[in-house]
């Protein structure tokens, strides 16, 4: 019977090391019993690029690579502050790096994965910049820049990002029911497990092709909330 855990929005940075030491207890403890490990994107604060390594990096992909030697197998979506992560560093770990959105079937269940900006579709302006960044002609200018000016670059993101953020109504950075419907439309699913939105909680309401579930998953503060697939069922749990 298997077993996959779902985690997101653990922010690992240097300014934080209350995440990166309760990611690294995570590593050795739950995620050991489990058979797949899905980071749903923001595993770290900023990444300006794989050739980028200091002791957050090293920590995260010691601990990765661990889990992965003992058989737990991890699988990894980009979000808004890591998309610039690539196959470099997901080698090093022992990563395998998926599409946003990413469907899993688990035991006859149709999973649909992804970060959850997407989904925020009301935050117009932070949609079209959103496209703008994952273009891959735009991504591989930013990857062809000295290392130096793209750690600047995300600096300055980060703070751009706390300065309009601060300015947006919580409605605005919510995901929208119309993009989530759209999404299990699509993929002909019932549930759906996002981060992002740092808003942990399980949303269930009725559409016309039957009940459907939304899983939001915890940011990493002092503990956080994740999900784990298991004996039939879907859950939302706390750690620690």
């Amino acid at each position: 019977m298997s077993r996959l855990l779902f985690i997101s929005d653990l922010h690992l940075d240097a300014s934080r090391p209350h995440a990166l030491s309760l990611f690294e207890r995570f590593c050795r403890g739950p995620a050991t019993h489990a058979d797949v490990l899905y980071i749903l994107g923001d595993l770290f604060e900023a990444w300006a690029g794989d050739d980028v390594e200091d002791a957050v990096s090293q920590r995260t992909a010691q601990a990765i690579a661990g889990l992965t030697v003992a058989g737990t197998a991890v699988r990894m979506l980009h979000g808004n502050r890591d998309f610039l992560l690539g196959s470099a560093f997901a080698k090093r770990c022992g990563m395998e790096l998926l599409p946003d959105p990413t469907l899993v079937v688990w035991e006859g269940r149709r999973l649909i994965l992804c970060h959850g900006d997407s989904l925020c579709t009301r935050d117009v302006d932070y949609q079209v910049l959103r496209r703008t960044l994952r273009d891959p002609k735009v991504m591989a200018a930013l990857l062809a820049r000295p290392r130096g000016e793209r750690e600047a670059l995300a600096q300055r993101a980060r703070e751009a990002s706390r300065t309009a953020n601060a300015n947006k109504p919580e409605m605005i950075m919510d995901v929208t029911a119309a993009a989530v419907d759209a999404l299990l439309d699509a993929e002909n699913a019932a549930l759906l497990i996002h981060g992002h939105t740092h808003r942990p909680d399980l949303h269930v309401w009725q559409h016309p092709r039957g009940t459907r579930r939304r899983i939001v998953l915890g940011a990493w503060e002092q503990g956080t909330r994740f999900a784990q697939a298991h004996a039939g069922e879907v859950q939302l749990l706390p750690y620690p």
